[in-house]
């Protein structure tokens, strides 16, 4: 909970604290004060990571989370019972995280300040690399040296697979030994003779340098899922040589908590919940609204971050003017005070240009009694 409680770290032998913990916090402070061990969350993974034979880590802007499940998923479902630790709820295990042998850890791999630099993988996963977390790396040069950093923890043998059609990732591991994977640009994992049916699940053959291995039926939405998909296909492929085990795995693959995830209908509305926090992943979110047979969409929108907020005010206010109707919630601090001079109305405002249909409610019961009054079926 929010309220130190010290009695958490008088019996502790050892304290892990996380990037969102200021240095004041009293249990912070107490167990300093107190010899304890106190190690960063990230620094404490990445020894715990030096204890197993394969470290799987899943890396990039977007799509981790998703990714790491999927990944996940194969593995649990080719009986390798793998350490798992992903930043969502994954329903086959029931969790965020599973404790299994010491064969394979899987593991989602955060960029922000730095912290899956303190990681040892054997195989990595770059998905793709955009200009978000701006308030700790400056500018996407920053991102990218960053990613190369990691790159660079990579033994011989390591397996480096990246995405193929990403421009940042390209030019980031130009001088790497890769495993690429991609859709337009030739990659060693293609899909091709792609398809998509009424619920904006798309299915694929995957070819491995240019030989068809087999169709993949996802079973969730969106063309991005494409992608996520066959990052996971080349990276299970590297430890699991049957086709028909990642095969199986990934159709049976549900996606993770917050993740355009369904859950139900109201007065015969849709409802989704998705966590995008940033632009381009918005935007990946209304292609997802788009191929759902409906009437209207609204989009409830809380930001993320003031700097965030900021940084990206005009792509925010473009893409979310797309959706018929837009509700702007009050902007959620995190980790932050202030001082980017930054309100919500500053958003309302920029949207209302492109698209009247918009109002900021500041409480979140107000909101559900507006569109209570509002949604019709379908929408």
């Amino acid at each position: 909970s929010n309220k130190p409680n010290l009695e958490n770290v008088k019996n502790a032998d050892i304290v892990v604290y996380t990037a969102a913990i200021h240095e004041d916090n009293e249990e912070l402070k107490y167990a300093r004060e107190n010899n304890k061990l106190v190690f960063e969350r990230s620094t404490f993974l990445g020894i715990l990571m030096k204890e197993y034979e394969n470290v799987l880590c899943i890396s990039g802007t977007h799509g981790k989370s998703t990714t790491t499940g999927m990944v996940s998923t194969i593995f649990v479902k080719a009986h390798l019972n793998p350490t798992i630790m992903i930043g969502a709820h994954l329903p086959i295990i029931n969790s965020n995280y599973n404790v299994g042998t010491k064969k394979y850890f899987i593991a989602e791999s955060c960029e922000y300040v730095d912290s899956f630099l303190d990681f040892y993988p054997t195989s990595e996963i770059v998905l793709d690399i955009d200009d978000d977390h701006l308030d700790y790396f400056k500018n996407i040069d920053g991102i990218i040296s960053s990613f190369r950093k990691f790159a660079d923890k990579l033994d011989n043998n390591g397996n480096l697979i990246v995405n193929n059609d990403d421009e940042n990732t390209i030019k980031m591991a130009n001088d790497y030994n890769k495993i690429t994977y991609g859709i337009n640009n030739n990659a060693n994992f293609m899909a091709k003779n792609i398809t998509c049916n009424h619920l904006g699940h798309y299915s694929y053959d995957i070819y491995l340098n240019n030989e068809l291995l087999t169709t993949i039926n996802l079973n969730i939405n969106g063309k991005h899922n494409i992608y996520n998909s066959l990052a996971a296909f080349a990276l299970a492929y590297q430890y699991i040589k049957d086709i028909n085990v990642i095969k199986n795995a990934l159709e049976k693959y549900h996606g993770v908590g917050r993740r355009f995830e369904f859950l139900g209908t109201y007065k015969g509305a849709l409802i989704y919940d998705d966590y995008a926090h940033h632009p381009s992943e918005i935007k990946t979110t209304l292609e997802s609204v788009k191929s759902v047979k409906h009437n209207e969409s609204w989009a409830i929108f809380q930001s993320h971050t003031y700097s965030r907020t900021a940084e990206h005010l005009d792509a925010f206010a473009d893409i979310l003017s797309k959706f018929d109707h837009v509700i702007i919630a009050k902007i959620f601090p995190a980790r932050e005070i202030n001082i980017y001079n930054i309100s919500e109305d500053m958003l309302v405002n920029k949207i209302k240009e492109q698209n009247p249909n918009v109002c900021y409610i500041e409480d979140f019961n107000k909101i559900i009694e507006y569109l209570d009054e509002n949604i019709k079926p379908n929408d």
